[in-house]
């Protein structure tokens, strides 16, 4: 079977910057990851991670490019896990991050499994739409409310070293 795709640069303007893209169901993350970052004219070079998504995009697991993992946490290798491993009728949503200095980051949607045309090279290049910026959009880190780095208020003022919890001379 074959997946089609739908990969949207997440961007500021007003233009939609978009490839629609074909590959086989049994190629891996890492095929995926190529497909994209030739189709956006990127060399392939730098750091990337695919993430699950559910409906409104949230981040869920992780699909790393190379295993940064401390050994503890086992991470999903691109290179190890095949499409139709993660990807179906009821799970279509991923977020591919490029580049984890400049965050280039593209929503990824499953439009369709269709029948491999013979004659067809695969992964194929279906439809270009946009020029890409040459800089990654603007992303911001802030909180919607500021009150949401108060999590742990516990009424300490840093700026009074007397009253805190800690020898300063400890060494």
């Amino acid at each position: 079977m074959i997946y089609r795709f739908r990969i949207v640069l997440d961007n500021d303007s007003e233009d939609d910057i978009f490839r629609d893209i074909e590959i086989r169901e049994s190629d891996s993350f890492e095929d995926l990851h190529n497909t994209i970052t030739q189709s956006f004219g990127f060399d392939g070079s730098e750091m990337a991670s695919f993430y699950i998504s559910d409906d409104e995009w949230n981040q869920g697991e992780e699909i790393s490019l190379f295993d940064m993992s401390d050994g503890i946490n086992k991470t999903k290798l691109m290179g190890n896990t095949t499409l139709k491993d993660l990807v179906h009728e009821d799970q279509t949503k991923l977020i591919y991050v490029y580049d984890f200095l400049s965050m280039w980051t593209f929503y990824v949607e499953l439009a369709e499994i269709v029948e491999e045309a013979e004659g067809t090279d695969y992964p194929n290049l279906m439809f270009v739409h946009g020029q890409v910026p040459d800089e990654a959009p603007e992303k911001s880190f802030e909180a919607e409310n500021l009150d949401d780095f108060n999590d742990y208020e516990d009424d300490l003022d840093i700026e009074d070293y007397d009253n805190l919890d800690f020898d300063e001379n400890w060494n």
